[in-house]
């Protein structure tokens, strides 16, 4: 232990990153369908993936723990490029992008992107690690990428053909060579409000391609990029298995922590912080951060076990499994169990009202109930503005919550589902609307204890 906490912060990340990708790759090997792993895995890179499609359903269980362990690799091998060195943006890039690798990203349709952001470092003379952070990030359009590998300019799937990959390459080296310019503005837009600042140029590029791509070019409609449409059965999913692993992965996050000397005092301290423009492996060290990731990681399972219970279902399928990694990305960003827990309430008690509201007005079946699909996914981005709730109080957290509720299950008609970052990408609107707002006539937590002390 003494060697690993001697490591410099950047050689920390990757043994962490590594051990995140033997995590997958092993569970792979250990589910009880993996004589069909690798022919699952050829489902899911030759499938269309426009969001939210259910890999447990299109591969299997050991095809998708293979596949996010893939995945977890290529990003981990990024980190090793020269001029490389991780840091939370680069945590957040991993965990997010591992994430994705269970609804909708796999190691063929992250290629383009990649290469586009590598395009970019070579014109403007960058080193390749120093652009690893923007190849991940990059990877967030993964699904419109497969639409158009696979099928675009129709709704049939016609499967590999010429034009197809020739026009995945070229919109994917677009992407990826404009991106980065994209990435370094983002934070003024949010005031580092929202940690997923990705998901604004991603969102906004999305948008663009599909109103040019699809309504402009072929006259579609919002509704008729429904017939995209590729999730897959929910019922593919298996309380036991996600888990059983979530369980393992993070318990033994808390046992590494506590042999690395993670005092109780250590965690509280990181626990206060408000997550506003924080990194924690600077500013707390290794240990509380490993602890973070435990704690927290647990935190969100507990949760979506919760509202699974509320609904009297089980919620679990490849899209809530994996987004327990794309909430857990910013564990080292900002994000904790002190500052997070206002949006979920915040979730949760709009869910409830706006149940109560519609029953009240005469509906039957309120759609969006805590434990939906739509709305858990939702929950995970909204997370990204717990320096909100950090900042200025939990009500303000609370509130938070509730607004990126009401606007998330909206936001995919905008880029017709191929923007993996949908709820980064709300959560960054309503940043826009409230930051102003708090800012104008909220005083910060801070402010409020000098108020009262000078009295």
């Amino acid at each position: 232990m003494k060697k690993i906490k001697n490591l410099s912060e950047g050689g920390f990340l990757k043994l962490f990153f590594a051990f995140i990708t033997a995590c997958f790759l092993i569970a792979a090997v250990c589910m009880p369908d993996r004589g069909q792993m690798f022919s699952g895995l050829v489902k899911i890179l030759t499938g269309t993936c426009k969001i939210s499609t259910n890999y447990f359903a299109v591969g299997g269980y050991a095809a998708t723990y293979l596949n996010m362990g893939l995945v977890a690799l290529i990003c981990t091998l990024l980190c090793f490029l020269p001029g490389a060195k991780p840091n939370n943006v680069t945590t957040l890039g991993v965990l997010l992008t591992v994430g994705f690798a269970s609804w909708g990203m796999n190691p063929l349709n992250m290629v383009p992107t990649i290469l586009g952001v590598c395009l970019y470092a070579l014109v403007k003379k960058e080193k390749l690690g120093a652009m690893s952070n923007a190849m991940m990030y990059s990877t967030g359009i993964a699904p419109l990428i497969s639409d158009l590998l696979f099928r675009y300019p129709g709704v049939e799937y016609v499967g590999f053909n010429w034009l197809g990959m020739g026009l995945a390459l070229l919109i994917g080296l677009i992407i990826g060579f404009f991106l980065p310019a994209g990435l370094g503005h983002a934070p003024n837009i949010h005031k580092g409000y929202d940690h997923y600042s990705a998901a604004v140029p991603i969102g906004m590029t999305a948008f663009f391609l599909r109103t040019v791509l699809y309504n402009v070019m072929l006259g579609w409609k919002i509704g008729d990029l429904g017939k995209l449409s590729t999730m897959g059965a929910l019922d593919t999913a298996s309380f036991a298995n996600t888990n059983i692993f979530c369980f393992v992965v993070f318990g033994a996050c808390i046992v590494f922590a506590l042999l690395m000397g993670c005092k109780p005092k250590d965690y509280w301290n990181l626990l206060k912080d408000s997550g506003h423009g924080v990194c924690f492996t600077s500013k707390y060290g290794y240990a509380p951060f490993l602890m973070n990731v435990g704690v927290f990681g647990l935190m969100i399972v507990g949760y979506f076990n919760l509202a699974g219970a509320i609904d009297g279902a089980n919620v679990w399928t490849g899209m809530t499994f994996g987004i327990v990694f794309c909430m857990l990305a910013t564990c080292n960003s900002g994000s904790h169990p002190g500052n997070v827990w206002p949006i979920m309430a915040g979730y949760m008690l709009t869910s409830f009202l706006f149940g109560w509201i519609f029953k009240l007005l005469g509906g039957e079946t309120y759609a969006l109930t805590i434990g939906s699909q739509s709305i858990l996914i939702g929950l995970c981005y909204a997370n990204g503005m717990s320096p909100i709730a950090g900042k200025y109080g939990f009500q303000y957290g609370i509130l938070a919550g509730g607004l990126h509720y009401l606007l998330v299950t909206a936001v995919p008609d905008m880029h017709g589902g191929f923007c993996l970052y949908n709820g980064g990408f709300t959560a960054a609107l309503i940043c826009l609307l409230f930051v102003p707002q708090l800012e104008k006539f909220c005083k910060t937590k801070e402010e409020r204890k000098l108020t009262k002390a000078s009295k």
